[in-house]
């Protein structure tokens, strides 16, 4: 197991540990790492808990380090439609940090889950003190927004062709 650099709190470690292995993060250093680790913070949910419901106030995103969450949108008549489920190094809530609006999904675990978070705070202070590794991140939500958008509109298509 790789060890971070510089001595770090017990929840930096563990944090650190989750972050080493994220595909996302493939491509950053062990001390970007660890500057990353001291500004999120992991949390464990329980099968059938709600990371965060439609309409909440959205104020962090996440990764999945373990587990399986599912993504469910309200429709018009009220019923939660369930699409996607997120596994390991998938992300959620990217949104939250670029526009600061209201959670568009719920989420819950299916089973028992480890998240990675970053919060919109941790990321202004993050930005702040390191503007370079701020930038780094961006870059990489802004690829997993990117990826999102392409893979909805893929659906939306084939949705539209199925209906003529």
């Amino acid at each position: 197991m790789v060890m971070p650099p510089h001595k770090m709190r017990e929840s930096e470690e563990e944090t650190f540990s989750f972050l080493i292995n994220l595909p996302i993060f493939t491509s950053f250093d062990v001390d970007e790492l660890s500057v990353l680790a001291k500004h999120m913070s992991f949390i464990h949910l329980q099968r059938g808990e709600h990371l965060f419901v439609e309409g909440d106030q959205g104020t962090f995103m996440g990764f999945v380090a373990n587990g399986i969450l599912e993504v469910q949108k309200r429709s018009d008549t009220g019923e939660n439609i369930i699409i996607a489920r997120l596994t390991k190094g998938s992300s959620i809530g990217e949104m939250a940090l670029i526009d600061k609006s209201p959670r568009s999904a719920t989420v819950i675990a299916r089973q028992a889950s480890t998240m990675v978070t970053l919060t919109d705070k941790g990321f202004d202070m993050l930005a702040d003190k390191h503007p370079a590794l701020g930038i780094k991140v961006i870059k990489k939500i802004a690829r997993l927004l990117s990826m999102n958008m392409r893979r909805t509109s893929s659906k939306l298509v084939d949705l539209m062709q199925s209906t003529l």
